[in-house]
């Protein structure tokens, strides 16, 4: 259940990534009272920002200014407040100790019960690996007591979730978790629509949600879902009982 005592931690490799891949799910998070807390890694700014590299004159700062915007409109539409830029280069990402420890101290503040990121194999987007393990790595070094950060204290493992990459079927991607965003898909479609560095992903993940829609309907039998969002489990379900 999804309330006000749910942590969830998004993040991000790139400017739009989140909003892509998890807005409809990030929307629903904050509709039903959860504390989503985003986290932008990079702008995307050398990598995925092609229109606005197009403009005569355009500099580095402007696209990183003019990201900044796209990403506060977009939170502002799927009703998120908590965020962080980190503002590391993009094309490639490079992670080191001082990075690590930091996420580490990121999700001990957090305490999420879930992570939202990227999965661990994209095609044609080595950030989105890189993040990957990253964030998994992070989130097991912030269950040990041996790993030592000033002002901080362990918390439990959070479970993480795996957005769908781009291209799906060449990304091996098969999903584990498919869930509806039917309530919450307008305000996905208003976030997609606050990004106009990447026009041409607009209408591909307009589709994307409806095939989803159409699979989740397949393998619920709830006639209602008319829009979803699939995700990879990192880690397999535990309970007392099948879900």
């Amino acid at each position: 259940m999804i309330d006000k005592n749910t942590n969830l931690l998004v993040v991000s490799a790139h400017a739009a990534d989140f909003v892509w891949r998890g807005g409809g799910t990030i929307a629903k998070y904050v509709k039903h009272g959860a504390n989503v807390s985003l986290l932008i890694l990079s702008y995307g700014a050398r990598g995925e920002s092609n229109a606005l590299w197009n403009m005569e004159g355009q500099t580095l700062e402007n696209v990183k200014s003019t990201r900044h915007g796209e990403i506060e409109a977009a939170a502002e539409c799927l009703g998120v407040k908590d965020i962080e830029f980190w503002d590391y280069q993009d094309y490639h990402m490079e992670i080191n100790n001082e990075r690590v420890e930091r996420l580490v101290h990121k999700i001990r503040k957090v305490k999420p019960h879930h992570i939202l990121t990227h999965g661990p194999k994209d095609a044609f987007n080595p950030d989105h690996e890189t993040v990957s393990k990253y964030v998994f790595d992070a989130s097991v070094l912030s269950t040990s007591n041996g790993v030592k950060l000033e002002g901080t204290t362990t918390v439990k493992q959070a479970q993480i979730f795996g957005f769908e990459p781009h291209q799906s079927e060449i990304s091996d991607f098969k999903p584990e978790v498919i869930l509806d965003i039917t309530e919450t898909y307008e305000r996905k479609e208003a976030a997609m629509n606050c990004f106009k560095a990447q026009p041409h992903l607009i209408d591909y993940y307009g589709w994307k949600a409806k095939m989803r829609g159409n699979h989740a309907r397949r393998c619920s039998g709830e006639k209602e879902y008319k829009y979803a969002e699939a995700f990879t489990r990192f880690f397999p379900y535990v309970g007392g009982e099948f879900i």
